[in-house]
């Protein structure tokens, strides 16, 4: 059993760790769980190798205060972060720090398995994932120079009513040119455009 591979629950919610832990165990993981970021910085030290799922929103170090905690310690354990659907901004500033995912709540288990498995290929292939940036380039060159610029936002942790009034257009047509740069970037979900967007070098400014 120890051959398995860990799976570190950082959530201030029981209900989370019971149910997620049981999922990511049936799906053949070992799982340890921890109440809070404090709890699990005291300890993750002797933790075992593996990737972290952390709650964004949680009291005392919530789940950016507890990733730079680790980033300072020279913890390199891949993060995916479990974020309701207002914390989509945070997420995005987590991923510009290193995370490898978000996976918003209620989840669902094929996305939440989807991201694990995201993290630990990051964490057996690390070097295919630094030399990705002339390749995210490329695929960035595809796009319009409108799309473009609704990647930028995107990046930078805009919402799309944010995004369209600044390119002065309507916030439905910055849904239509997501969608359409989703498509050129071959991808299905957010998170990995966001990949891609990072990679590239896009959202490297403040908001």
């Amino acid at each position: 059993m120890s051959d398995r591979p860990t799976v570190h629950i950082v959530d201030d919610e029981a209900a989370i760790r019971r149910s997620a832990g049981f999922l990511l165990k049936k799906s053949g993981y070992r799982v340890e769980a921890w109440p809070s970021g404090v709890e699990f910085l005291k300890d993750v030290r002797s933790a075992a190798e593996g990737c972290i799922l952390l709650d964004i929103r949680m009291p005392v170090m919530d789940g950016l205060d507890v990733q730079q905690a680790l980033i300072d310690q020279g913890v390199t354990m891949p993060i995916v972060l479990l974020t309701g659907h207002a914390d989509v901004g945070i997420a995005v500033r987590a991923m510009k720090a290193g995370a490898v995912d978000f996976v918003e709540k209620p989840f669902d288990i094929a996305v939440l398995l989807d991201a694990i498995e995201a993290a630990f290929a990051r964490l057996d292939d690390k070097e295919r994932y630094a030399a990705s940036a002339q390749e995210a380039a490329l695929v960035i060159a595809s796009l319009t120079p409108r799309e473009r610029d609704v990647l930028e936002g995107l990046a930078r942790g805009l919402p799309n009513k944010t995004i369209a009034y600044d390119l002065g257009i309507s916030a439905r047509t910055v849904e239509v040119h997501r969608a359409n740069l989703m498509a050129k970037l071959g991808v299905r979900s957010f998170p990995d455009a966001l990949r891609i967007a990072f990679a590239a070098g896009l959202g490297i400014y403040p908001n």
